[in-house]
């Protein structure tokens, strides 16, 4: 019996098996291990990439979301926003995820014009071989985030010039019709109506353009892409003034009151023409006072907002003239004077009370083009023509003065101010 005992302690022949048993739940476990997680991992990138696009689908520009909070008067949660993201989230998702419980936490707020989104998620991942050291299923979670910047409520006032010097031809060309069919070589297409053989229906009838038409027609563009740009349809309004019908009633002049309906505002402004004089040198032609205009201006204006909802506007007063005033001020005047009338470029301390009412100004530049034939022009604009854009840009705020020559095209650099002016919306993720 001790000789047998001996024996069969010493026999080492089963030890491979045994070994290999005992070696082989802990290298099934670690593989199996190393495949459920890298599955895991596959599941969360799925699932992230679904966040993902819940997060910026959401608050994408004409999502419901977006929307809703530009119509909200506070701060707060967009619901519809996150029922949204729900919903995309879960169409993101995969035959394969289906029957994987998935927990989603969804908000979307507005602060400001600020709408944002959050996508929290989480899942356990069940397991397979991973089950044979009791583990059951792997946690994955992640989030994601999206941030939208609301287009800002913004209402234009439109500021014309139609006074007798944007009866000038639009055009080297045209100037240069007019100065060869006029018996004193004049460029300007004067609307006097004390008879009907005047300059302005001698334009017409050459076929002539004058810087008045070219910034009617540009005006009128403008609220076609002022409607293109918006995200509601009261996110921009527009009201447009001139300097006056008649010489006789020259002072600030509704052409449109304020409107978000562009296609309103677009016929009215088709009446932009020409101020008619009652004849040649009525009142010195002393009828370009931007001091009056701005004057007037302000209190319609008001107080400029921050654009955040339809109740708090910004306010944008667009200029468009050839930046050369001709009014009576006897002892104001920033030039010479005869008898009184001031041939000045634009006061700009009459920009700075528009200003302090936070009030942007946009101006554009219709170059007045010389004129070297005239010799009025020769006396009194040729010597501060060089000033003329210098002041209307010291009156425009930062980075909002736009110079065009008519040969240009006003209606392309209109549409570029427009734009320049205008907070283009954006996704961050």
């Amino acid at each position: 019996m001790h000789k047998l005992s001996r024996k069969l302690l010493g026999d080492r022949s089963g030890n491979f098996a045994v070994t290999t048993a005992v070696v082989a739940v802990p290298l099934i476990a670690m593989g199996g291990l190393a495949l459920d997680v890298t599955n895991a991992m596959l599941v969360r990138t799925e699932l992230q990439n679904a966040a993902d696009a819940a997060a910026v689908g959401a608050i994408a520009d004409s999502s419901p979301a977006v929307a809703a909070a530009m119509t909200m008067t506070n701060d707060g949660t967009v619901t519809i926003g996150q029922d949204d993201a729900n919903k995309l989230f879960l169409s993101q998702a995969s035959n394969d995820l289906q029957n994987i419980p998935v927990n989603v936490n969804v908000a979307v707020t507005r602060t400001g014009n600020i709408v944002s989104s959050t996508v929290n998620f989480s899942a356990n991942v069940p397991t397979t071989l991973s089950q044979v050291i009791g583990k059951t299923s792997i946690p994955v979670s992640g989030s994601a985030s999206a941030q939208y910047q609301t287009a800002t409520f913004m209402d234009f006032y439109m500021l014309l010039d139609n006074t007798p010097s944007m009866g000038v031809g639009a055009t080297a060309t045209d100037i240069q019709t007019m100065v060869s069919h006029t018996s004193d070589s004049c460029a300007f297409a004067c609307h006097n109506l004390d008879t009907t053989n005047n300059y302005y229906n001698l334009a017409k009838s050459l076929g002539v353009t004058t810087r008045i038409d070219v910034v009617r027609q540009a005006t009128q563009k403008l609220t076609d892409t002022a409607a293109a740009n918006r995200v509601t349809s009261d996110q921009y309004r527009m009201a447009v003034y001139t300097f006056g019908t008649q010489a006789e009633n020259a002072g600030l002049t509704s052409v449109s009151p304020l409107l978000s309906d562009m296609s309103q505002v677009k016929n009215a402004t088709s009446a932009v023409d020409l101020m008619t004089i009652p004849y040649q040198g009525y009142n010195n032609d002393q009828t370009t006072s931007f001091d009056t205009m701005l004057t007037q201006l302000a209190p319609i204006v008001g107080t400029g907002g921050g654009g955040t909802t339809s109740s708090d506007r910004q306010k944008i007063l667009f200029l468009v003239t050839d930046g050369v005033g001709d009014s009576y001020k006897p002892n104001t005047c920033t030039k010479p004077t005869t008898s009184g009338r001031c041939q000045e470029p634009l006061d700009i301390s009459f920009c700075q009370p528009l200003k302090n009412q936070n009030v942007k100004i946009a101006i554009l530049y219709t170059t007045y083009l010389p004129l070297p034939t005239n010799g009025w022009y020769n006396q009194w604009i040729a010597p501060f023509q060089s000033q003329i854009g210098t002041d209307l840009q010291n009156c425009a705020s930062p980075g909002l003065y736009f110079e065009v020559s008519p040969t240009e095209g006003i209606s392309d650099a209109m549409n570029a101010l427009f734009l320049k002016v205008i907070r283009t919306p954006r996704i961050t993720s």
